[in-house]
C-alpha cells in the first residue's frame, strides 16, 4: 500500500489546493471517521446514561463501545482504564490535579524533560508550588536526544512523578520512554507518558510499556476535535478523586454530601462527546486497516526525503537528531535571518501550510537559544511532490529576503 491509494480517502486533501504540512498540530479526517460521525448524528443522537428509552440506550451502546475498541487498541487491561477527555491537555490536567496534589510532598521531586509541551509541564509546575515539591529537567546533547547519563542522574529515589513525551512535537525525536519507565519504578516514582505525537506514527501497548498513565488527543490520529484519552492503571484510578464534579459521576447524592460512581464514570463529569468518541474508534479503525508497518514505512520515506532535501538549501538550519532510526513526525528548521512567520506566510501565499512560532515548548526554545522554528510535519496523505513544493517554497523566501540577509 502507497499513500498515493491513501489520498482519495482525504477530501480536504484530495479536493484542496493546500500542502498540508501541519499534521503536528491537527491531522485531516478520512471519509470514513467522517461518515461514521454524520450517521451517530443522523441517526442516534441523544444524551448517554440517561436515558430509559431506546434511543438513549443505543447512544450509551455506541459510547461504550468506542470506549472498549480504545482500550484494546493501547492494550488495556479494562475499559474501566480509558478515561474520555477533551485532549491530551485536560487529561494532563487531570492527573495534576487528582494525582499530583494529592500524592506530591514537600521535598519530592517531579522529574521532566526539557522537550515537554507546555501541557505536561506547566501543570507540574503548579503541583510543585502548591505542594513545595522539587522541579527536575532532563536535559538534551548537542544530538537533540535525551543521554543516558541524564536518565539516570535525574530519576532518583526522591523522585515520586517523571512527566515525558514520548515524541517531541518539535524535534521529532523518540525518546527511549520504556529504559525510563523501568528507571523510575525501580525509584519508585509513577510516569506520566505524552503520546501525543507518538500514537499517530507507532504502536502503544500500555502493558509492554508497563505505563502508570498515558495522554493522547484524538484530532491527532485522525479522528474530531474535541475528544482525547487518559489511560491510567485501574488501581491508580481508583485511588484518585474526581476531577469535575457533577452529573452522571455520582452514586448519590445527600443535601451534604455524594458519592462517587465506579470508573470510568467517576471522571467523566456531564454530557460526554459522543460524537467525538465514535470519531475516535473510527479512527483506530481506519489506522489499524492501514496497519503501523505501512505508516512507517511511508513517513520513513518522506521524513528521510525531506531531510535530504532541506539540507541541501545552504540557508536552512535544521534541529532534528542525525539518527534517522530515532526521528519521527516533524521537522523543526530556520531560514537563517528570516523569521518564523515571515517564512510561513510567504509559505502560505503559495498555499503550503507549516507551522511556525514556539510549538508551546517555549522552554526547550530557549535551551536551544533560539525563539522559535519553523515546523514541518507529515502524515501518510503526504508525498514526495508535497516536498518539492515546500522547497520550492523557501527557496522563494530566500530570494525575497535575500538582498537584506547579505547586508547583516
Amino acid at each position: 500500500m502507497n499513500n498515493e491509494y491513501i489520498l482519495k480517502d482525504f477530501p480536504i486533501i484530495k479536493n484542496s489546493k493546500v500542502t498540508y504540512l501541519d499534521s503536528g498540530a491537527t491531522t485531516q479526517k478520512p471519509i470514513s471517521v467522517l461518515k461514521e460521525v454524520e450517521k451517530y448524528y443522523n441517526n442516534f443522537n441523544a444524551n448517554p446514561n440517561r436515558g430509559a428509552y431506546s434511543l438513549s440506550i443505543k447512544s450509551t451502546q455506541l459510547y461504550e463501545n468506542a470506549r472498549e475498541n480504545v482500550a484494546n487498541f493501547i492494550n488495556a487491561n479494562s475499559k474501566n482504564e480509558v478515561i474520555f477527555t477533551k485532549n491530551a491537555t485536560e487529561s494532563l490536567n487531570l492527573i495534576a490535579y487528582c494525582y499530583g496534589l494529592n500524592n506530591i510532598k514537600e521535598n519530592d521531586e517531579i522529574v521532566l524533560s526539557i522537550m515537554e509541551h507546555h501541557s505536561n509541564l506547566v501543570p507540574w509546575q503548579m503541583v510543585a508550588k502548591k505542594n513545595k515539591a522539587i522541579l527536575k529537567y532532563m536535559y538534551i546533547d548537542n544530538n537533540f536526544e535525551l543521554p543516558e547519563e541524564q536518565i539516570k542522574s535525574k530519576i532518583t529515589n526522591k523522585t515520586k512523578i517523571v512527566a515525558i513525551t514520548h515524541v517531541s512535537n518539535v524535534l521529532g525525536t523518540i525518546n527511549p520512554v520504556k529504559q525510563i519507565i523501568d528507571i523510575a519504578h525501580k525509584n519508585g516514582a509513577l510516569v506520566v507518558l505524552d503520546a501525543s505525537q507518538s500514537i499517530p506514527h507507532m504502536k502503544i501497548d500500555v502493558k509492554n510499556l508497563d505505563a502508570d498513565f498515558v495522554v493522547f488527543s484524538g484530532h491527532k490520529m485522525m479522528s474530531p476535535l474535541g475528544i482525547g484519552v487518559l489511560y491510567a492503571k485501574e488501581n491508580i484510578l481508583n485511588d484518585m478523586p474526581p476531577f469535575l464534579y457533577g452529573g452522571d459521576m455520582i452514586e448519590y447524592v445527600y443535601e451534604q454530601d455524594a458519592t462517587f460512581a465506579s470508573l470510568p464514570n467517576k471522571f467523566e463529569a456531564g454530557t460526554q462527546n459522543v460524537g467525538g468518541a465514535i470519531g475516535l474508534s473510527a479512527s483506530i479503525d481506519y489506522l489499524e486497516k492501514i496497519g503501523y508497518d505501512n505508516i512507517k514505512k511511508i513517513e520513513d520515506e518522506l521524513i528521510n526525503y525531506a531531510r535530504h532535501e532541506l539540507s541541501k538549501l545552504e540557508f536552512i538550519q535544521m534541529y532534528c537528531t542525525k539518527n534517522l532510526n530515532n526521528h519521527t513526525g516533524v521537522i523543526s528548521f530556520n531560514v537563517k535571518g528570516v523569521h518564523p512567520h515571515d517564512v510561513a506566510s510567504i509559505l502560505d501565499s503559495e498555499n503550503i501550510a507549516i507551522r511556525s512560532g514556539n510549538h508551546c515548548a517555549q522552554p526547550l526554545m530557549r535551551f536551544l537559544k533560539i525563539d522559535s522554528t519553523c515546523r514541518i510535519s507529515i502524515y501518510i496523505y503526504n508525498t514526495k511532490d508535497d516536498i518539492d513544493k515546500l522547497i520550492l517554497g523557501l527557496k522563494k523566501v530566500y530570494g525575497v529576503f535575500k538582498k537584506y540577509i547579505e547586508k547583516g
